[in-house]
Formats: structure tokens, C-alpha cells, sequence
């Protein structure tokens, strides 16, 4: 019987290597990143399988799906990467529903030359980010592109959850007198991204506040089963999202200006930068809208949790046939907080 010698496969460079077309040719090369890389950071029962589909069985309720594509620039960042950015997004996403989220899809698009080392980075951050946040990844897919057609790696993460039992959160629910909540200090990631693009030092680091929210939000939801409306305020900052919210529920908002949690770091580096910090980019924030008797309670679970400590009442819901979001100032005066116009920092997450 004659021995057929299986073929010698080098193990992947991953400290000098780089991502080249093979990689995403369907072949060999791709079956060696996808195993070397992808299966041993990710490692789980579901994706262990090696099906093109997860199967997995799902708890009762209300089924909640997100999907968010990551193209943040640059990769690294302080605080974090475009790898846990991409699982805290879509599970941050996934838990605004007031969702108990179950399980995550990645989906790369590598640009042929990126360095391997890099890419094991990013895929080691997301392993640990997924585990921290006891959400499995486990289904996936990879493509890659020829150089100068990307930037580096692009990231795609999908969701899907399940919503409690009588948990109905939304953002047509919040009515004239609901108050208006912020878990913390707002404006962090966008500073913290402009701030090494520009190559600046405000003396203290200033750092992305990326995180995954819904263990914070399980306990609000413990301590309040009927909030209205949660919502992370991620592109466009606090002020687009309470915009949205607005138009949604047909409803006005008035903020106070000097309830607004806002680092004085990220303050004097939105000045220095031109900027709104309200309209500055969070990755671990939560806005959440609730009946007026019900905020003591609320506050207190949030300030009990370690992401939300600095939580804060900063205005509440109005009667306004306009939908406005207003804002009473510092000096006495009121102002429109309205939409933001154009892109104040492009490629922030």
C-alpha cells in the first residue's frame, strides 16, 4: 500500500507575515488563517463546527438582531480598537432593546499587505472582548481585497438577542415629563480618536470609553422594568441621538446645560479642536428616558454599576409640535441643540 505524504504547511508568519490575496481565495492559504487565527481566538462550540451557518437554540422572547460595520481610523487607539469596538458596538446595540444578547457574526475585509501581527492583534482583542462580555462569536466569513482598495481591515459584527418577558424599550416611548439620563461623562472616544490623528497631548490621556454595556442595563432593568427608551449615543454624540428620540416619540427636549457630565479634559480638547462635545462620539454610554417617579430608582442601580458611577439627570421630555431639542445655557438663555450638519469627525467607529 503506498503512503501518500501529506504536504508540509508553514504555520503563519504572524509577526512579520502579511495578508496577501490567497487569504481570501477560498483555498488552502485561507483555510490556514481562518484555523490558525480566526478558530483558535474565537474558540467555541458553535464555530468549532465549521459550518458556512451557527446553529444554536434560542431562550422564549422577543428575538433582537443589530448589525454595525467598523471602519475607524486609526485601528488602534486609546482605550481600546477597531477589534473590541466591533463587539462592544453591536452587542451595545443589541442590549438598547433591552436584550439579553446571545451571540455575534464577524465578517473581515482585509487589504492584501496588512500585517499579519496587526490582524492577530485585532482578533485577540475581540476573542478577549467577546469573552468579557459572554457573547460567543460563532459564525463568520473573510474576504480580501487587493492593496489600496482598503485600509487595513474593515469589520462587520451582527447581533442577535432575546427581550425579557414585559421589557419594552423603544424610541417612540418617551412622553412630556420623562426625564432624560446619561450614564456618564460624554465625548471621550471621538477626543480620544481626533486627538491621535491630530498627534495632541492635552497633559492628561484622554481615552476611548469603549465597553459593553448590557450588564448595566440588565440591572436597570431589574431596578425599573418600564423604561421607555434606551439608546447609545455613538456617531453623531448626545445631541443627533436626542434628535432621533425626539422625532421618534413626537416629543421636545429641554437639557440643562450644567448637568451635562463632560471631562474637563475633553472640554478644553473640544475647544482647542473646534468641536461639540455633544456632538462628539461615545462607545460606552447609554442615554435612557423613564417616567419621572421612576429616576431616583434608576440613578441609584446606574451609579451601583461600574460603567455607570457618573450617571446624571440632564433634562427631561416636553410638550413641542417642533420636535426640538433645546438647551437651557449656563448664563440663563436657551439654545436649539439641533441635528448635526455633515461630518464633524469622519471615521469614528
Amino acid at each position: 500500500m503506498t503512503n501518500i505524504r501529506k504536504p508540509y504547511i508553514r504555520p503563519l508568519d504572524l509577526k512579520h507575515g502579511q495578508v496577501d490575496m490567497t487569504h481570501g481565495s477560498g483555498g488552502r492559504a485561507m483555510a490556514q488563517l481562518v484555523e490558525e487565527l480566526f478558530l483558535a481566538a474565537f474558540d467555541n462550540e458553535y464555530l468549532n463546527q465549521q459550518n458556512d451557518q451557527a446553529s444554536f437554540a434560542v431562550p422564549g422572547g422577543r428575538m433582537v438582531m443589530a448589525t454595525d460595520s467598523h471602519v475607524v481610523s486609526p485601528l488602534f487607539f486609546p482605550g481600546g480598537d477597531i477589534g473590541c469596538l466591533s463587539v462592544h458596538g453591536t452587542v451595545n446595540d443589541v442590549a438598547m432593546a433591552g436584550a439579553v444578547p446571545l451571540y455575534l457574526s464577524a465578517g473581515f475585509i482585509l487589504e492584501e499587505g496588512f500585517p499579519l501581527a496587526d490582524l492577530a492583534r485585532i482578533v485577540e482583542s475581540m476573542a478577549r472582548a467577546a469573552k468579557e462580555a459572554s457573547v460567543p462569536i460563532v459564525t463568520g466569513d473573510t474576504k480580501v481585497v487587493e492593496r489600496g482598495k482598503g485600509d487595513g481591515v474593515f469589520i462587520n459584527t451582527t447581533g442577535v438577542g432575546v427581550v425579557p418577558a414585559g421589557v419594552n424599550i423603544s424610541g417612540e416611548r418617551a412622553r412630556p415629563g420623562d426625564v432624560i439620563i446619561v450614564s456618564g461623562p460624554i465625548g471621550d472616544h471621538g477626543v480620544a480618536i481626533m486627538s491621535l490623528r491630530e498627534n495632541l497631548s492635552f497633559g492628561t490621556a484622554i481615552q476611548s470609553d469603549t465597553a459593553a454595556l448590557h450588564g448595566l442595563v440588565a440591572d436597570m432593568i431589574a431596578a425599573v422594568a418600564d423604561i421607555h427608551v434606551l439608546r447609545d449615543p455613538t456617531r453623531g454624540g448626545l445631541a443627533t441621538t436626542l434628535n432621533e428620540i425626539a422625532r421618534q416619540s413626537g416629543v421636545g427636549m429641554m437639557l440643562r446645560e450644567t448637568a451635562l457630565p463632560i471631562r474637563a479634559e475633553v472640554r478644553a480638547a473640544c475647544e482647542f479642536l473646534g468641536l461639540d462635545p455633544l456632538y462628539s462620539a461615545n462607545e460606552g454610554k447609554l442615554v435612557a428616558i423613564c417616567a419621572r417617579e421612576d429616576a431616583h430608582a434608576l440613578l441609584t442601580a446606574m451609579r451601583a454599576h461600574p460603567l455607570g458611577r457618573e450617571a446624571a439627570l440632564i433634562g427631561e421630555a416636553i410638550a413641542d409640535d417642533h420636535h426640538f431639542v433645546q438647551m437651557e445655557t449656563a448664563f440663563g438663555g436657551r439654545r436649539i441643540v439641533d441635528w448635526l450638519t455633515g461630518e464633524q469627525l469622519p471615521r469614528i467607529c
